[in-house]
């Protein structure tokens, strides 16, 4: 199955889908396709027409711009997705969480598609990051 992982750029998360047998859908393949893409001319500070297209179909225009980039990205992931692996409240070196509008619109986006998902706090020491890959063992392996 595919699992979206939240933060998309989780390394830690997407490994642990990996191993569990599952595809990881996060940050690293859009981004790594726009690096890529010649067409643009500073990858990956810059942005297609479709880019703003694909962002305006899960934020407003009235969305501030940097969460309508994010979501240009994530959101096709989310889409993708048959389950999702939240990881909430991580320092700021875990993943990507500058932007608590846009893990918001992510939150939502997924509560929205009423996939499966697990909503796990980030551990604070050796013991609760021990029952934290427990709970995510238990959550993929009960996606078969």
């Amino acid at each position: 199955m595919k699992v979206f992982i939240d933060p998309p750029n989780s390394l830690i998360l997407f490994d642990l889908v990996e191993r569990f047998g599952h595809e990881p859908l996060g940050a690293m393949v859009p981004i790594q396709e726009r690096i890529d893409n010649a067409e643009l001319d500073m990858p990956p500070m810059n942005v297609t027409l479709d880019d703003v297209v694909r962002g305006l179909k899960y934020a407003g225009v009235e969305v501030p711009s940097g969460i309508r980039g994010r979501l240009s990205l994530w959101g096709p992931l989310i889409d993708e997705a048959d389950a999702a692996l939240i990881m909430t409240d991580p320092p700021f070196n875990f993943g990507c969480v500058g932007c608590e509008r846009s893990n918001e619109m992510v939150k939502y986006l997924i509560r929205r598609r009423k996939i499966p998902a697990l909503t796990i706090r980030y551990p604070d020491n050796e013991e609760e990051a021990k029952a934290t890959v427990g709970q995510v063992k238990e959550f993929l392996e009960g996606l078969k």
